[in-house]
């Protein structure tokens, strides 16, 4: 029999070492991601013993990216992207300035050229989106304002390195490199194609896209086949994804990205997401690997100390600059400390950016082990990183009289304007989040008449329900000020219309501190965070699944009695 078949033997090799040491790293409570990225140097041509193809793995890895990009956008509507565009955008620009001056400056000290230097701290300036998206999904904040600020921060950065790769061969010339396929092409024209290409190609799926996708998820779904249905939302995934790259030349990641947000508008999407999760953590799991193959140890034995500079650009130079500017912003701040926790480490694009200034003759080899080797660091570091936020926010507010005053900041929209009616300060309903839960329950209360009050991390959003007439304040409502500010002493109902069920214990302890009369409603995705949420007297805690079983069940008794139910709306459980 024939057995060279690289495809078939890179996947059993890269699949099985990854699922021992994966398993080793979870027993000693290290991040399953540390055994994926040591399985990858194991397999990589650097290491003796069996060498793994660099090429099918890398490509399998895209597939990877596509996928976890497609899910993301599932989850993540264009409405999102612009609830956080005043800070994604100008956040994201400034602190990849930031940290590319940063990159110049370290590499000039080595005796670099500036435009090695340019490419140096271009790479480091961006973070992985995939790294990102895992970390947020094992803490559950995918969903949060957080969690969409950070993800709407990156989504800018893969637009602006989109732009990056496009104009660099263009500037090798005059950067001292060689001249790229697009150097015979004027500066002003290879970026007015670019933005040409990119936002014709967001047109077509805004305008285009929306429409068809769904249309064509909406068929497949009503011929009953879970084959056909799973096929097309990978199909949809990976198409569009290597269709926009080929066409607009975009990436991957945000091609599959733009699938998933017009795909939402489906009534599928929650099942189209469900179909696609076994094959996006087998395919994640790739693309750890095949940054570790990428990586040559030895880089950190012939120079430490470069390695060592690399990391601190990644995790504290870029870090806190973000941090700062989320800070400016008006942010509280575990906010500016997740978005901060979030871009402390390096990923794709950085690899891609690294291997074509290379090819430009623009950054030394040696650059290019130095980025591999603070990615591979980086990313072994996050999951640290994120379990440090509280810790280190607790600590900042007990030290630092600088970030209590800012804490304490005059924010107009931290407080309730004074003209607010007496009927939002007294037996009125405290919400949450302004979400797609927090949404439907505000609505609802309007239309009854009754009073509430909203406290909502995104300050835009704050500003558009004040600019409505309703009583809205800025802030993460785990802050006991921020319900204060809400006069949840004063309240009948706390509702916690958020998935973070780690500040819902924090929202909690303030508001029967203040009230303890309180009722409080909130939901939940975990069952046994659920059960010890609801042990709490005079709290009542939905589960996602649950609820709608009630719900269904009722309706089902309902129309028993021989009685024909009233057509329900859609609601969010």
């Amino acid at each position: 029999m024939h057995h060279d078949l690289p495809l078939i033997t890179t996947l059993a090799a890269a699949l099985g070492l990854a699922l021992v040491l994966g398993f080793v790293a979870a027993r000693l409570k290290l991040p399953v991601l540390v055994g994926y990225l040591l399985a990858g140097i194991v397999l990589g041509p650097a290491t003796p013993g069996y060498v793994a193809d660099v090429g099918i793995a890398s490509q399998l890895s895209e597939i990877g990216v596509m996928l976890l990009m497609f899910g993301v956008g599932l989850h993540f509507s264009l409405a999102d992207l612009m609830a956080v565009r005043k800070i994604a955008l100008p956040g994201a620009v400034v602190q990849m300035g930031v940290a590319t001056a940063l990159g110049i400056g370290v590499s000039a000290a080595w005796g670099w050229s500036l435009g090695a230097g340019l490419v140096f701290g271009l790479a480091l300036s961006v973070a992985s989106t995939v790294v990102l998206l895992k970390a947020l999904e094992g803490r559950g904040a995918l969903e949060t304002m957080n969690g969409r600020i950070a993800i709407g921060w990156l989504v800018v950065e893969d637009l602006a390195m989109v732009l990056v790769l496009v104009l660099l061969p263009a500037l090798a010339g005059p950067l001292g490199g060689a001249a790229g396929q697009g150097a015979a092409t004027p500066l002003w024209q290879a970026l007015g194609r670019t933005l040409l290409e990119v936002g014709a190609f967001v047109a077509l799926m805004l305008i285009v896209g929306r429409r068809l996708f769904p249309w064509l998820l909406w068929l497949v779904a009503k011929t009953g086949s879970r084959e056909l249905f799973t096929l097309c939302v990978v199909a949809a995934a990976v198409g569009i994804a290597y269709g926009s790259a080929e066409l607009f030349g975009v990436s991957f990641a945000l091609g599959a990205f733009f699938a998933g947000m017009v795909l939402r508008e489906s009534p599928f999407s929650q099942r189209a997401a469900e179909e696609s999760l076994p094959l996006r953590d087998a395919f994640s799991v790739l693309f750890f690997v095949s940054v570790g193959m990428l990586f040559d140890p030895r880089v950190l034995v012939e120079r430490p100390l470069q390695v060592l500079a690399v990391v601190a650009i990644i995790v504290l130079g870029k870090s806190i600059a973000a941090g700062v500017l989320v800070l400016l912003f008006r942010y509280p701040l575990n906010t500016a400390l997740t978005v901060s926790a979030s871009l402390a480490q390096i990923g794709e694009f950085s690899f891609i950016l690294a291997a074509l200034g290379v090819q430009l003759k623009l950054l030394p080899v040696e650059g290019q082990s130095l980025i591999l080797a603070g990615a591979l660091i980086s990313i072994t570091l996050n999951p640290l990183v994120f379990t440090l936020i509280e810790p280190v926010q607790r600590w900042v507010r007990d030290r630092s009289a600088l970030a209590r005053r800012l804490e304490a900041r005059d924010d107009p929209l931290a407080e309730l304007p004074l003209e607010t009616g007496e009927a939002f300060l007294k037996r009125q309903v405290v919400i949450v989040g302004h979400g797609r839960v927090g949404r439907h329950i505000a609505e609802a209360l309007l239309r009854a008449g009754t009073p509430f009050v909203i406290a909502e991390q995104n300050r835009e959003r704050v500003e558009g329900l004040r600019a409505q007439g309703l009583a809205a304040v800025a802030g993460d409502a785990a802050d006991p000020a921020v319900l204060i500010q809400a006069h949840v002493a004063e309240a009948r109902v706390l509702v916690i219309a958020t998935p973070d069920t780690v500040g819902a214990a924090a929202m909690i302890e303030t508001a029967r501190t203040l009230n303890p009369g309180i009722r409080i409603v909130l939901r939940c995705h975990d069952e046994a965070e659920g059960r010890l949420l609801a042990a709490i007297p005079n709290t009542r805690v939905f589960l996602g699944e649950q609820a709608l079983a009630e719900a269904m069940l009722a309706d089902v008794q309902h129309s028993g009695r021989g009685q024909t139910p009233a057509p329900a709306q859609p609601r969010a459980a």
